[in-house]
């Protein structure tokens, strides 16, 4: 059963950034920090037993909305964001890819694309909350959540990427709470196998 969640998730991507700039004479007309901040089909451990991974079209419903790019996920530095068409964000078959146009007049922003440029900052990551996801048990007792559609809230370039504790202890929480429901229906299906059983033996008795 797939439920929208309220619980925002922060997830890394280890997807190397780029810089490009383009040049009119002497002077550079715009420079940019792109690259995937998300990648489809890769799975993700987020903790030892627990699995997720990013389904292609999960972001399909969500990519007209207004996104930010921000710097380590600080709502008060913002490098970009889609309404104003300074973030512009696409999906293909590899992930999501986003395109940040730098201000030029943003010290912070011009300097984080010469920390990208240079080599010292090159990762990023995502925050999103999930609308519609699957659950998959596995023989070796772990669980994989495929996430189909989900809310993106914003995309940040990152200095040190982590999950966020909060989505962590989250994902923690539905994990304790799917394999509750999975005893829960073990225990009916094995206490209606033993009526089955003593309704054959009542019969025979017969």
């Amino acid at each position: 059963m797939t439920i929208r969640t309220k619980d925002k998730h922060i997830r890394s991507v280890n997807v190397d950034l780029q810089t490009r700039e383009t040049m009119s004479g002497e002077q550079t007309e715009e420079r940019v920090i792109e690259g995937y901040f998300s990648v489809f089909n890769s799975e993700t451990e987020l903790f030892p037993g627990a699995f997720e991974e990013i389904a292609p079209g999960a972001f399909d419903n969500t990519l007209s909305g207004d996104i930010k790019a921000l710097i380590n996920h600080n709502h008060e530095l913002v490098l970009g964001r889609t309404k104003s068409n300074t973030l512009e964000l696409k999906t293909d078959s590899r992930g999501l890819y986003g395109v940040i146009k730098i201000n030029e007049n943003d010290t912070d922003a011009v300097n984080l694309y010469e920390r990208v440029k240079r080599g010292d900052v090159d990762q990023c990551s995502f925050g999103f909350r999930v609308v519609k996801e699957e659950e998959e048990f596995r023989d070796d007792g772990s669980i994989k959540w495929t996430v189909t559609e989900a809310d993106l809230k914003e995309v940040s370039v990152v200095t040190f990427p982590a999950y966020e504790d909060t989505s962590v202890q989250a994902r923690m929480n539905q994990k304790e709470q799917l394999e509750q429901r999975q005893l829960d229906k073990k225990k009916i299906e094995l206490k209606e196998r033993l009526n089955s059983v003593k309704t054959i033996n009542v019969k025979e008795k017969d």
